[in-house]
């Protein structure tokens, strides 16, 4: 059981950032072809200051969050959890070289098949190092 009155409880902020290396890799990954992913001067062509963050790599960066001491406040065991669903909202792109700093809340916990699956929702707001709002992230983990 998942206590509900961990809803609103805010997790610890943290700050990320992503080498160009790592942005190509993640492309390659994902089986992203588009040059502005892999070339500096493609990027620039195409009208960004920098090689642009690929979709869904804001979530890999959330990985990083160096405190997850909260997952064991609430009780989450990692080995009964799954992913259950991903939702993005970008206000603006991300680059290469880009400190991101990412502010994350538990926005609801509830229970479906009498228990037997307990859903935890987390939003995040990322912003860069400008304090420019970057995306809106939601994330839904499963415990059997």
């Amino acid at each position: 059981m998942i206590d509900k009155k961990h809803i609103g409880r805010k997790l610890p902020v943290f700050k990320a950032s992503a080498d160009a290396w790592r942005l190509r890799f993640f492309a390659k990954a994902i089986g992203e072809t588009n040059p502005v992913y892999f070339v500096e001067s493609a990027a620039h062509d195409a009208g960004h200051r920098a090689l642009p963050l690929p979709p869904t790599f804001l979530f890999s960066l959330e990985f990083e969050q160096p405190d997850t001491q909260w997952r064991d406040d609430l009780g989450i065991e990692t080995s009964r959890i799954l992913h259950g669903e991903q939702t993005f909202t970008y206000h603006r792109l991300a680059y290469a070289g880009d400190t991101l700093l990412y502010e994350s809340h538990i926005s609801d916990i509830y229970e479906k098949k009498g228990g037997a699956l307990w859903f935890i929702v987390r939003e995040t707001r990322v912003t860069n190092q400008h304090g420019e709002h970057v995306a809106d992230l939601r994330s839904v983990i499963v415990q059997r």
